[in-house]
């Protein structure tokens, strides 16, 4: 059963996404997106499901949970295949040069849930 502190939507517990693996969740909020949640060196990065390249904010994943390119370095849009890096969300390959995944606040419990705010607040880097 989820914990239920921080408030907040639950998404899953830490140890349902293995180091160097990125999940998808959702949609949430007004823009219908699915949160992107990465584990990296044993920390957890919230990102919207969102290429900034274009200006509707085409989904990243070829399939579900695909989000990562080969080597597990980088978030990847699949679409044209911009590189993001996992910490930062900034572009440091394809198109979108200059730009940023757009980050999603999320919370780790005490007992290891992982949540994002209900009102999913998003944040430009």
């Amino acid at each position: 059963m989820p914990d239920t502190a921080p408030e907040g939507q639950y998404l899953c517990h830490v140890d349902e996404i293995a180091e160097r693996q990125a999940r998808g969740f959702g949609p949430f909020g007004t823009s219908k997106r699915k949160i992107v949640v990465v584990r990296k060196d044993g920390r957890y990065f919230g990102w919207l499901d969102s290429c900034p390249h274009y200006s509707t904010g085409t989904p990243m994943a070829w399939k579900t949970d695909a989000y990562l390119n080969g080597e597990r370095t980088h978030l990847t849009c699949h679409s044209h295949g911009a590189l993001f890096e996992i910490e930062t969300g900034d572009c440091v390959l394809g198109p979108c040069l200059g730009q940023t995944l757009t980050r999603v606040n999320i919370r780790i419990s005490d007992e290891g849930g992982i949540f994002v705010a209900t009102s999913l607040t998003e944040e430009k880097k």
